[in-house]
């Protein structure tokens, strides 16, 4: 697996230092499929015993839908699609801020260009197979 840092700002202590991301090798794709999300925990029990932290695994799709025959992960889109949705909701409470709204924007703006990609391999009739 490859550890992915792209997340964390800075040092000490803060909430991305404590999240360990990993992806797996990538394929002739070029891209990786399946990422591991880790919470690292400081806290103890009881007894003193260090709590282990809490893992998450995200699986994108592998393979074109008209190859594969159906869906059997995630889309980057639907991804950015959350993480979008959730920025706004902070944008109306007391969160908000110019650099949430900068990165709504940024987001949009990568939604549309993954959009027009689409568009493009769907007018050459290469969407949902694995040709470039």
């Amino acid at each position: 697996m490859r550890n992915i840092q792209t997340h964390r700002v800075g040092e000490g202590s803060d909430l991305n230092n404590l999240i360990s991301v990993c992806a797996n090798e990538r394929d002739e794709s070029g891209g990786s499929h399946i990422y591991r999300i880790e919470f690292r925990s400081d806290d103890v029990d009881d007894e003193g015993d260090r709590v282990e932290g809490v893992g998450y695994e995200i699986r994108f799709q592998k393979g074109p839908l008209k190859e594969v025959g159906h869906v059997n992960g995630v889309s980057d889109e639907a991804l950015l699609a959350i993480v979008k949705d959730r920025l706004e909701g902070f944008q109306t409470g007391p969160f908000s801020c110019q650099e949430n709204g900068l990165a709504i924007a940024n987001i949009d703006i990568a939604l549309e260009y993954l959009g027009e990609r689409t568009k493009d391999r769907q007018a050459r009739g290469v969407e949902g197979k694995s040709e470039a």
